[in-house]
């Protein structure tokens, strides 16, 4: 690993041989993104785009020729390969140390209740989209709202720890770059905005909801999630932190907050791991929450950039590592679907958080594969 994941009450811990194994899939998977990937472009510039050109007389039209061709080239096979192998390793690595401590855990967690700040509300009876309970999502075991048993951790503690090493640190030693960043975006771009309330949609941990409520200390935070075991996990990790936030379980396709109740509301990479159907209900749901004069942001991946082969690669995690709707995301139009949802066309705007407000010192230099190519996370928003 490039440095230790802060601490905090809930964070599990990790023997020796618990940590070495982390830190080989860590390594590991640095090697994939910087090396191994890095193939992928030569071998297409060389082979793959001269033999289509031969074969059709043209360019690829689109990712989806370039994804196909690209498919049947062994090296290109050995890449996703491992590249699965590797993200199915990084949860194996850290649920056998979850497994062995969850009571221990979850002992800590009933032991601090008595010293909230925030709040935490769970609804037993919310049922579970199918969007979400048809997969796991990024191969995660269960996905982030699976309930193992009665006051469970495991979907909070099993994502908190693995996305630290899929990251491989790079998102700060508390996972906190994107929310970060859209908070930079915010503080350049509407440097006026006081909000009273804000409201974070899919905050499964806190990653994110955390840091909102240290940047704006006056205003109430709210972060709603569909797992129970991952609010239960974001709670505790965000009591440690001193941090107020107002948890709750609910679907964000239809909240039981009043109308024009939150005068910020932000998501952080929900966007392109909900369904089609499921987005338009969100986005309408964010117009009916958002006061006059608030702003609506959501924090993702770039949505189209470079030629077809860097629109390809990244669709890799659609068709391989169970994010089925992130090439879906990236073909919207998302000023046409928040016009459509109640927002003004002329009010939407997009853009990328600011370079500063990264975790710059300790990223790592992509030479190819990123689904991000090393750029900053982009935003996406409509202001009332």
């Amino acid at each position: 690993m490039i440095r230790s994941q802060k601490p905090h009450a809930v964070l599990p811990d990790a023997t020796h041989d618990e940590a070495a194994r982390q830190d080989f899939v860590a390594g590991l998977r640095v090697h994939m993104m910087r090396e191994v990937s890095a193939g992928n472009r030569p071998l297409y510039d060389a082979k793959v785009l001269p033999a289509f050109r031969r074969t059709h007389a043209r360019e690829p039209a689109d990712r989806h020729e370039v994804r196909r061709a690209m498919s049947r080239e062994p090296y290109h096979q050995a890449w996703g390969s491992l590249l699965r192998t590797t993200q199915e390793l990084i949860w194996e690595s850290v649920g056998s140390s979850i497994e062995r401590q969850l009571g221990d855990l979850m002992a800590r967690n009933r032991n601090d209740r008595a010293k909230t700040k925030g709040s935490l509300r769970l609804n037993p009876g919310l049922v579970m989209p199918r969007y979400q309970t048809a997969t796991d999502t990024h191969v995660m075991p269960g996905s982030y709202h699976t309930d193992l048993c009665d006051g469970d951790l495991t979907a909070g503690a099993v994502y908190d720890k693995g996305l630290y090493i899929y990251a491989m640190s790079g998102l700060g030693d508390s996972n906190q770059d994107i929310g970060g960043g859209c908070i930079a975006y915010l503080k350049q771009n509407f440097p006026n905005l006081k909000p009273r309330r804000i409201l974070e949609m899919g905050c499964t941990v806190g990653h994110s909801a955390v840091p909102f409520a240290q940047a704006y200390p006056h205003a109430e935070v709210h972060g709603i999630d569909l797992g129970a075991a991952s609010l239960r996990y974001a709670h505790a990790r965000a009591e440690s932190f001193g941090a107020a936030v107002h948890f709750s379980q609910q679907n964000a396709e239809n909240t039981d907050f009043p109308d024009g109740h939150f005068d910020l509301i932000v998501s952080h990479v929900l966007l392109h791991e909900t369904s089609g159907t499921a987005l338009p209900n969100i986005i309408r749901e964010c117009r009916r929450l958002l006061a006059p004069g608030g702003v609506m942001v959501h924090c993702d991946v770039p949505q189209r950039e470079g030629d077809a082969f860097d629109l390809a690669i990244p669709d890799w995690d659609t068709y391989n590592n169970n994010e089925p709707f992130m090439g879906r995301m990236r073909d919207t139009n998302l000023r046409d679907l928040f016009a459509d949802c109640g927002f003004d066309r002329d009010r939407y705007f997009d853009g990328y958080v600011p370079n500063d407000a990264l975790n710059r010192d300790k990223k790592i230099t992509f030479r190819g594969g990123d689904g991000r190519k090393g750029k900053p996370w982009a935003v996406y928003g409509a202001a009332l």
